[in-house]
């Protein structure tokens, strides 16, 4: 999953949760995000330009403790 943006990301699908992970270390946890949107983003080409596109805006999120 190489990306000049995204470092990684993980989802639960029990509690429709996507965590993100950014380069710069910050990580954001996004709310409701239904399975196939995960789906899609795991298989867009680009991450950046798919994760703004569909879901930064998208869904609810809070920020959570960066990491290193």
């Amino acid at each position: 999953m190489p990306s000049t943006v995204i470092r990684r990301f993980s989802y639960r699908p029990e509690r429709r949760e996507l965590e993100v992970i950014f380069t710069t270390g910050r990580r954001y946890l996004y709310s409701n995000v239904p399975e196939k949107a995960v789906e899609e983003f795991r298989a867009a080409f680009s991450k950046g330009v798919h994760f703004n596109r569909y879901i930064r805006d998208h869904y609810s999120y809070r920020e959570l403790q960066a990491i290193d």
